[in-house]
């Protein structure tokens, strides 16, 4: 029996057409893509030099923040290290755990809980300052002296220039 054309072209179909191929992005030229290489390498910069001490780098800006303003409630600290309240209040627990920081109501408003480093969170602290100081530097080491305090003006203008497209706008200015 002869096949009628339409039951011809519902056995045969077409055959798929070929997605036009994407010009090639190449990786080096995105900013995010570096920033976010330069983001694994401070970390992993901090690490080893403070591995010893037991702190991420988080936790470190969480005891710093706080010994700078004692008494600083959660909200706030969120806003000063630039992350969402509940990653805050995991590292505050953690740090509480620790007995680095304790968590006082305020005299002023029951719900408020401020922070304030233990003898011990300022002693850990203190101690995590020289090797915090030393993954600085070797972040720094491969642009020249001259150039590192321009680099830091550029990464500040496009922190403060992109901070409200972020998850936790961190305070700027």
């Amino acid at each position: 029996m002869a096949k009628t054309s339409a039951a011809r072209a519902a056995s045969n179909p077409p055959p798929a057409r070929a997605r036009p191929r994407s010009a090639a992005v190449e990786l080096d030229t995105l900013p995010g893509h570096h920033i976010r290489r330069l983001q694994q390498i401070a970390v992993a910069l901090f690490l080893q030099e403070a591995e010893p001490l037991g702190v991420t780098p988080v936790q470190y800006a969480v005891l710093q923040a706080v010994a700078n303003e004692p008494g600083l409630d959660q909200r706030t600290l969120a806003g000063r290290v630039a992350l969402d309240t509940s990653t805050v209040a995991g590292v505050v627990d953690r740090l509480e755990a620790r007995a680095l920081l304790q968590r006082h109501a305020s005299a002023t408003d029951r719900r408020v809980r401020q922070l304030q480093l233990t003898p011990e969170g300022e002693a850990l602290r203190a101690q995590v300052e020289p090797a915090m100081r030393r993954a600085q530097q070797r972040i720094l080491a491969p642009l020249p002296r001259g150039e590192r305090a321009e680099f830091l003006r550029l990464l500040r203008v496009l922190v403060e220039g992109n901070n409200e497209a972020s998850r936790a706008p961190g305070e700027v200015g």
